[in-house]
């Protein structure tokens, strides 16, 4: 569980991808960096369900991996 503190003090943001709220573009994922070096995640839609957080070293292979497209079939856009 994160400490609510932490996320007190949270700048959220999310990517310009995410749309404007038509169709339901609006879901997103929310990331803020946490003053414990923690990267926390949350829905956009519902931030009030919480987040989790992930190391900067989960992180970086999880962006490393989406550049590479290991992700790609998980798009049903």
């Amino acid at each position: 569980m994160i400490d609510n503190d932490l996320l007190a003090g949270a700048e959220w943001r999310k990517s310009s991808f995410s749309g404007s709220g038509d169709k339901g573009s609006a879901n997103c994922v929310e990331v803020a960096a946490l003053s414990d070096g923690t990267i926390a995640l949350r829905n956009s839609k519902h931030p009030e369900a919480g987040a989790v957080a992930f190391t900067r070293a989960e992180i970086a292979a999880w962006v490393k991996g989406c550049k590479a497209g290991e992700f790609d079939d998980l798009d049903t856009m």
